[in-house]
């Protein structure tokens, strides 16, 4: 069976890589801690102390992209990564589902 062929990703900097690698991190555990979505609390609890230490590595990513110069966030490019990387299926974890009694709109 042959293996899928996702589509490349666009050429980043080593910080602009790191800043979209740690961003979907955060958005994952946003995502994981959603009350919308129900689960444990537990595992949402978890999930808030990733939290913690996510935003910092995601404050540390854009320190980093500041210090090397690099002033602009470029959204066409960082967008294209992210979808990619399942961006958008990611972000949708931390949106709120659709009413009970409304089917979800495609």
């Amino acid at each position: 069976m042959e293996q899928p062929e996702f589509p490349p990703l666009p050429a980043l900097t080593r910080a602009e890589g790191e800043f979209v690698d740690r961003y979907l991190a955060v958005l994952d555990q946003v995502g994981r801690i959603n009350p919308a979505h129900g689960g444990d609390t537990y595992s949402a609890l978890r999930a808030a102390q990733a939290l913690a230490s996510g935003a910092a590595a995601l404050r540390d990513a854009l320190a980093l992209m500041h210090e090397r110069g690099e002033s602009r966030l470029h959204a066409a490019t960082l967008a294209r990564a992210l979808r990619v990387l399942d961006g958008e299926r990611r972000a949708g974890r931390v949106a709120m589902p659709p009413p009970a009694d409304r089917p979800p709109v495609n």
